[in-house]
Order: C-alpha cells, then structure tokens, then sequence
C-alpha cells in the first residue's frame, strides 16, 4: 500500500496505465449516471414544458413542490427507494435493491426535478416572446411543446448537463440503494469513500481526478452551450 507521499504518483499510474479495478468502476458510474439522465430527460423535458404552457389548479403549488424538490437531499431520495423496493415494500418482489437499476431510480428521483423546474423557465420564458405567432398558426398547446423544446434545445442541453453533474456526483442516495458492492454497484464516489477509509489513498485519489476531470468537462460543455445560444439569440 502506498504511502501518503506517494500516493498521488501511484493514482496517476493507475490512470495512465488503464488499471482494471478503476476503469470498471468509472465505467459502471457512466453507465448509471447516463441512463439516469435518459429517463430522467425524457420524462422531465415534456413535464416542465406542459407546466409552462398550462394553467390549472394547483399550478401555483406544484411549481414551489418541484422547485422545492431541486433541493432534496440524496440520503431522503435514497431511503425513499430503499423502503420501495426493500422486501417489505410494494416493489419488493422484483428484486431491484442492491442492483445498478435501484441506482439509476434514485437518481432519476434526484435529477428529474432539477431539469423539469429550468426546463418550465426556460421555456415560459420563451413562450411568452412566441405565443402570439405560434397563436396565428394555430397551434394547440400540446403541439406547442415539441415546437418549444426544439427551439430552446441549446438552452436545454445546459440543463440536462446540469442535471448529469449532479448524478455523477451523487455518493448518498447510491449508497443506500446499491450498497456499494464490489464488481456490482461499485461507483466512483462510494469507492472513495470506502477506499479512503480503508487507506488506500491511491485508488481513491485516482478516482477522485478522474471525477474532478469529469465535471470540469461538464461544466465546460454546459458553459459552451451557454455562449452559443447566447451568440445565437444575440
């Protein structure tokens, strides 16, 4: 085991020399974190589009509930899908807990609201500078979304960036749900902080540059993203 001089020389040898153990645990969080972002995509771009466009009882409400929810905290999102899916609860009988699958949920849970509350911005926004010629067009509201969606696309990308650097970062929600077993459910930050507390500072530190080197390129495409819409729109 390397010491603690040595040991951010002995991370970056694991990285350059393609160590196994660290690639598959770095491939295993890309898996999860990217399917997450999918589903979570997929459901919260059309939802936080309709909230937009639509008014209803309860708008109001449901408007603070999800903004509120952009907020919650990984361990509450964890322990809600624990109780879901544990034995004794209502999914229990597909035997989803400790798997890669009972992650992706927790995410989804986590991220979902994040990209429907700035997709709801973003595109009231826009709808309020287009309602008038999407009126004279004679679009419905409901053939309004895809029309939105697409126009306001790079503004989206942002979000949905946004909403895949807060999964990849997740440690809590994962580590309740997956259980952080080795070859299995082993993601980078649960392997952190195991590997940390047993020592090994060296796999750990490699898998923490490679999740700083991560999110730095994340943030970097979300920022990029940003300056051409804003170049786009003038």
């Amino acid at each position: 085991m390397p010491t603690d001089a040595n040991a951010f020389q002995t991370a970056l040898a694991l990285i350059l020399g393609m160590d196994p153990v660290l690639l598959g645990i770095v491939a295993l969080s890309l898996q999860v974190s990217i399917s997450a972002v999918l589903i979570a995509a997929l459901l919260a771009l059309p939802l936080g589009a309709a909230l937009a466009l639509w008014r209803f009882p309860g708008r109001s409400a449901v408007i603070v509930a999800l903004n509120a929810l952009m907020g919650l905290p990984p361990v509450v999102a964890g322990l809600t899908v624990y109780l879901l899916l544990s034995r004794a609860g209502p999914l229990g009988q597909f035997g989803l807990l400790f798997t890669p699958t009972a992650m992706v949920i927790a995410q989804v849970i986590l991220i979902l609201p994040i990209i429907a509350a700035l997709t709801r911005q973003q595109i009231e926004e826009l709808h309020g500078e287009y309602a008038e010629q999407l009126t004279s067009l004679g679009l419905t509201r409901l053939r309004r979304i895809p029309t939105l969606l697409w126009d306001a696309r790079l503004g989206l990308i942002t979000v949905v960036l946004a909403g895949f650097g807060r999964a990849s970062a997740e440690v809590g929600a994962v580590m309740i749900v997956g259980g952080n077993i080795d070859g299995v459910t082993r993601v980078m930050t649960t392997a952190i902080v195991l590997e940390t507390s047993k020592g090994n500072l060296a796999l750990a530190l490699g898998l923490g540059l490679v999740l700083l080197v991560l999110v730095t390129l994340i943030n970097g495409a979300a920022y990029l993203v940003g300056e051409t819409a804003r170049r786009r729109l003038g």
